[in-house]
């Protein structure tokens, strides 16, 4: 997800897709322990997009409304 995408986004949604990509980073990781990971890139991805968002959200004083 590119910083332009995630600009976009309001904080609601923000906060919506950083619980959806925590959730979906915990389902990797598990997959990850029972070897069936295909792509381990997948992880370090979502690590970012995560990232991203919570720096996002840290830095607009709107967000936290």
């Amino acid at each position: 997800m590119k910083i332009k995408e995630i600009r976009e986004l309001s904080a609601a949604e923000l906060k919506h897709r950083e619980a959806e990509l925590t959730d979906q980073l915990f389902k990797l990781r598990f997959q990850k322990s029972l070897g069936q990971l295909d792509s381990p890139m997948k992880i370090k991805n979502i690590k970012r997009d995560i990232a991203r968002i919570k720096t996002l959200l840290n830095e607009s004083p709107k967000a936290t409304e």
